[in-house]
């Protein structure tokens, strides 16, 4: 049962409970021999989850429960599931001005901390980059470390982006080991679009999701919010998608 067990459990971290709900419908009406209709049947996408469908079907037809039983064990399984999320910790981050009413964490200083907490990779994207000293030194601490650091920015103009700052260039004097990206091929629906996200992940397991560019104002007088977020579905699914955007061929190493 240990198999059928697993298979459940990806299965539902890699759903939303509208799908889980569907499926376990669908399951009412199957037998355990017709595992392999119920895998064609249902049709999800991505890989990972093909693969816990599979997974799932496979080890229903070696533990041949009622089909009403492991549509149960589905729905339980996605509610313990989505009630773990909720207990990811999230922190609200603000630069400007303040108030006494609501307090905040600053975005330089929770940037810096998504820095220290990396271990092994280190995912950041600005539309921009510069003036940021306490920020470089983070970093080069990081890559002290043997953190894998990889940013995503936007092209200079010079090079037919949108900014009039080379940051990649400027990046790559103090950080060489570091890994550069840019979003140059587009299809036809994003145009004349831009980098404009403006995130950093540590390792799946720290994020910061922000209105901040990487810049001396952004960081200290701009008004800017955020947030920080630990543990949880939401940085590592971040960091599997800037993995998959350099994987894919949709933003390039430069």
């Amino acid at each position: 049962m240990k198999a059928l067990f697993d298979a459940i459990s990806q299965l539902v971290s890699e759903l939303s409970v509208e799908r889980l709900s569907a499926i376990a419908v669908s399951l009412k009406s199957m037998q355990a021999d017709q595992a392999g209709l119920f895998r064609e049947s249902i049709g999800v996408t991505g890989n990972r989850s093909r693969k816990a469908l599979n997974d799932l079907t496979s080890a229903w037809s070696e533990n041949p429960i009622p089909a009403e039983q492991l549509a149960g064990m589905l729905l339980a399984a996605g509610h313990a599931y989505r009630a773990c999320e909720l207990r990811q910790s999230v922190e609200l981050v603000w630069t400007g001005p303040r108030t006494d009413s609501v307090p905040t964490r600053l975005t330089e200083q929770v940037l810096i901390q998504v820095i220290e907490a990396a271990k092994e990779r280190l995912f950041i994207t600005s539309y921009v980059a510069y003036d940021v000293e306490s920020v470089i030194a983070a970093l080069l601490a990081a890559m002290g470390r043997k953190v894998m650091v990889e940013f995503l920015l936007e092209l200079p103009s010079i090079h037919g982006g949108k900014v009039s700052i080379d940051a990649i260039a400027n990046l790559r004097s103090i950080l060489p080991d570091a890994k550069f990206y840019v979003w140059k091929e587009k299809a036809e629906s994003f145009k004349n679009g831009s980098v404009h996200a403006k995130v950093a992940v540590a390792d799946g397991q720290i994020c910061f999701i922000t209105s901040a560019n990487l810049t001396g104002f952004a960081m200290e007088r701009n008004m800017e919010a955020g947030v920080l977020i630990k543990d949880g579905h939401v940085p590592d699914k971040l960091h599997r998608h800037l993995d998959a955007l350099v994987s894919t061929g949709v933003v390039t190493r430069v």
